[in-house]
C-alpha cells in the first residue's frame, strides 16, 4: 500500500526535483476567467524559470499575453510518482530575445545542437515564441496514495 506524502522544500530542493522533469500541465486562465490547461513539454533553465516552446497563436499563449498569472503542475515520468504544483507569472518572450530564450529552452532539454544558426534560423522560420513563467511559490512535493492517518486500517 501506497502512502501519500508531502514533502515541504526550500527553493535549492526544489530545483533540484525539478532539474529532470519535461512533463507540465500549465494553466493559465481564459478571458472569461476559465482555466485553460495545456499539456506541455517544458525545462527549468539555470535562472529557476519555467521555459516552453509555443507559438503565438496558441491559447495559452494569447492567455499570458493577457493575464500574467499562471500555474503549473509538474509530473515525473511515472505518472504514479512525486508531483509538484508551481505558481508565479508567465511572460511571452518573442523576436530575437525568443529566439535566444528558445536556445537557452533547448539547451536545458537537450544539450548542444550541431548548427545554432540553423535552429535560431527555424525558430524564427516558424514564429516561435518562449513562454517564461517566473516560480513566485509551490506547494509541496507529494505522492499519492493513502493518506497516512488511514494507512494503519487498511
Amino acid at each position: 500500500m501506497e502512502i501519500a506524502t508531502n514533502t515541504t522544500v526550500d527553493r535549492e530542493r526544489l530545483e533540484e526535483f525539478l532539474a529532470d522533469k519535461r512533463k507540465f500541465a500549465l494553466i493559465t486562465t481564459r478571458s472569461d476567467g476559465r482555466p485553460q490547461i495545456s499539456p506541455v513539454t517544458g525545462v527549468v533553465n539555470e535562472a529557476g524559470e519555467l521555459l516552453v516552446a509555443s507559438y503565438p497563436t496558441r491559447a495559452k499563449t494569447k492567455n499570458l499575453a493577457r493575464n500574467p498569472d499562471c500555474s503549473a503542475l509538474v509530473l515525473s515520468q511515472d505518472f504514479n510518482g512525486p508531483w509538484v504544483q508551481l505558481y508565479g507569472t508567465g511572460r511571452v518572450v518573442s523576436g530575437e530575445e525568443g529566439v535566444e530564450a528558445l536556445v537557452d529552452y533547448y539547451r536545458c532539454a537537450a544539450g548542444h545542437h550541431d548548427d545554432w544558426d540553423e535552429y535560431r534560423q527555424a525558430m524564427r522560420d516558424r514564429d516561435k515564441v518562449c513562454l517564461a513563467m517566473t516560480i513566485t511559490d509551490w506547494g509541496p512535493i507529494a505522492t499519492g496514495g493513502v493518506p497516512p492517518e488511514f494507512a494503519e486500517s487498511q
